[in-house]
């Protein structure tokens, strides 16, 4: 069963939804050069229009949005605060009035509806001045400017915001560069050693900003977050199985620096092996030593090792997947599979002992608004059956013992996809009347899932989860 301190709520990402690229003296993110999602290159500087522009406006309407979800019930709302409305260029000594004043407004707000503050420090977002001038997170400088933008929200909010996440997804790094370090190339056009070192930065920086934020308030709860992705072998191989313990430790590699402190023996044979060198400074590894108060994680698919080349792949998070012919697809391709939550949250638990948190899960559908006699109508069953068949499983894992924090959908509110920078592909219980052309009201719409997951709220998951 849910404990009744449990934190229900929903995720969005500045970047994808708050729109006003450049008002009141907001500066150019990374985010915003990927305007057609992480999949293509980066244009710099960004296009004259592009979906991320406008997104939902949430800059201007996150009041009503909020009303939105204080009606559906919501105890924790996960946001991001946007580097460059604080810190335009990132190399500002003092932040930016007009961004600060936004923020301060945003979190009352949040407050104001008795919604617990989830924030995001970094959420796929940084200011595009600092890729260009320094190649991201390859330079450690980056450290520093992390640190200021961190320590001035920290202590800003210091009595009202106790939740804290360092970096979103930290190892999409791995995978997409640009995306999450700022760093120029595709993964495999970058010199291993270079992209490694970026990862080390973020690694020291956000033990810095563990560290520093318990000096300020020594009740914040400060996690990591990765993209979280359960690995099944193919065959019974050994193989097969030696590929999947490879794979998982892509991800775990992340989770273990950021929880115990220091890295792995299976990354240090494998730097070794491919003649990777990572250059530390003489207190990097007592940095590293200030571990997070728990581990956060997106799940939006399982994926599949196998030591063969020859296997079928599908579409996934940021990444492609192997096929598992036992798994039904999304829309886009996605690969459903709700008993991987539940696998994924006990591998976490028992590898760590530490509390999790779930601050994604959901899957873009088309939706299609039907007009009827009493207005505009959004039927969602399919949104309604993911949801209840993911939250079953996580109720399941509370049952083997997992200590669980809270679980925040992606996202509450329709809002430009970061895959593929569109609108169209749809994640909320909101629907947004805006399309990948910029069409359309932005009027606010409830979908059947909205009182749906209203009801698994404001019932503690007694209803809507077991009845059909």
């Amino acid at each position: 069963m849910f404990s009744e301190n449990f934190l229900w709520g929903g995720a969005l990402a500045a970047n994808q939804c708050e729109g006003a690229v450049l008002e009141d003296g907001k500066g150019f993110s990374t985010a915003d050069a990927l305007d057609q999602g992480v999949f293509f290159a980066p244009s710099i500087p960004p296009k004259a229009w592009y979906p991320k522009q406008e997104a939902i406006d949430f800059y201007h309407r996150f009041e009503s949005d909020l009303d939105l979800m204080q009606e559906m019930g919501f105890k924790t709302f996960r946001f991001s605060i946007p580097w460059t409305r604080l810190f335009p260029t990132g190399e500002e000594a003092e932040p930016n009035p007009a961004g600060v004043a936004y923020v301060d407004r945003l979190v009352e707000a949040v407050l104001l509806r008795g919604m617990e503050p989830l924030v995001t420090i970094s959420h796929y977002e940084m200011p595009l001045a600092l890729a260009t001038k320094y190649n991201g997170w390859a330079d450690r400088r980056l450290i520093a400017f992390y640190l200021k933008f961190a320590e001035f929200i920290m202590r800003r909010y210091k009595d009202k915001i106790r939740y804290w996440l360092t970096f979103n997804e930290i190892n999409m790094t791995l995978h997409a560069p640009f995306n999450g370090g700022g760093i120029a190339g595709m993964p495999d056009e970058i010199d291993p050693s270079l992209l490694y070192q970026a990862i080390h930065h973020q690694f020291v920086a956000s033990a810095k900003t563990v560290k520093l934020g318990h000096e300020i308030n020594p009740d914040f709860m400060i996690g990591c977050m990765i993209a979280g992705t359960p690995i099944y072998a193919q065959t019974y191989n050994p193989d097969d199985v030696l590929a999947k313990i490879d794979k998982e430790r892509q991800t775990l590699f992340f989770s273990d620096v950021q929880v115990r402190g220091c890295y792995p023996g299976y990354m240090k044979r494998f730097f070794r092996e491919n003649n990777i060198r990572i250059q530390m400074e003489p207190d990097d590894e007592n940095h590293l030593k200030h571990t997070v108060d728990f581990i956060s994680f997106s799940y939006y698919a399982s994926d599949v090792a196998t030591a063969s080349s020859n296997s079928e792949r599908v579409a996934g998070n940021l990444t492609k997947a192997i096929k598992n012919p036992y798994l039904s697809v999304s829309d886009w391709g996605y690969q459903i599979d709700p008993k991987g939550l539940r696998i994924f949250l006990n591998e976490l638990y028992d590898r760590y002992q530490k509390p999790l948190f779930i601050v994604e899960n959901g899957m873009g559908f088309h939706d299609v608004p039907v007009q009827e006699n009493d207005g505009v109508h959004i039927h969602d069953p399919y949104r309604i059956d993911f949801f209840r068949q993911h939250l079953l499983q996580v109720e399941q894992a509370i049952e083997d013992g997992v200590n669980l924090l809270g679980y925040t959908s992606w996202a509450p509110i329709d809002l430009v996809s970061q895959s593929e920078g569109q609108m169209e592909k749809r994640y909320g219980f909101i629907y947004v009347d805006r399309d990948d052309q910029g069409k359309g009201t932005l009027k606010r719409i409830r979908k059947d899932s909205f009182d749906w997951y209203k009801q698994v709220i404001t019932t503690n998951g007694k209803r809507g989860l077991h009845d059909e």
